[in-house]
């Protein structure tokens, strides 16, 4: 990625008032990406996933790709990139597409961390969406969460299911019961 490009992600990233979505988070998805052997295409998508964030689920991954694209318009890798960065709106590869699983399981490993971990994310997520009232946010989250517990499995590699299936499932559950707990 040319230096130019890599200081304009670096500053899209830095775009207030991210929480979660920031450089750190492209960092993780990028080493993760690697570590599941994730090719050129995949890592430039990993990097640009969520440079532009709104909130706006489809629209923000449309608006990364674009970014993208406008940035690397010759560079091979770009359609593909693009094709993948748009497809972190669903998180839901199709059979065989090996580089979308590799995303979407990268940038969903954060769920399958150590409960601490998960905490300061949920925290940093809530953030980002501080100006929803809270039982909005508890409908909507909670809705989030019931969505990626009935994927079975969450995660489509099978690196990343042994990695981060069970620790995740126990995450969403405990986060859910969290948002569902009215007593």
């Amino acid at each position: 990625m040319p230096a130019t490009v890599a200081q304009a992600l670096r500053v899209a990233y830095d775009d207030p008032p991210r929480r979660y979505h920031t450089f750190g988070h492209a960092t993780d998805v990028a080493r993760r990406v690697t570590e599941l052997g994730g090719n050129r295409a995949c890592l430039l998508a990993a990097w640009a996933h969520d440079v532009v964030y709104r909130g706006q689920a489809g629209a923000d991954e449309g608006a990364s790709a674009a970014w993208l694209e406008a940035r690397l318009p010759h560079d091979p890798d770009v359609t593909e990139a693009a094709r993948l960065v748009r497809l972190t709106a669903s998180h839901d590869p199709g059979e065989g597409d090996r580089q979308g699983a590799i995303l979407c399981d990268a940038d969903l490993a954060v769920l399958g961390v150590d409960p601490a971990t998960y905490e300061a994310y949920r925290q940093a997520v809530r953030e980002e969406y501080a100006h929803v009232p809270d039982p909005a946010w508890r409908e909507g989250r909670a809705a989030v969460l019931g969505r990626l517990l009935a994927r079975d499995p969450l995660f489509t590699t099978p690196e990343a299911r042994q990695r981060w299936e069970a620790p995740a499932r126990r995450n969403l559950q405990a986060e859910l019961a969290t948002l569902t707990d009215r007593s």
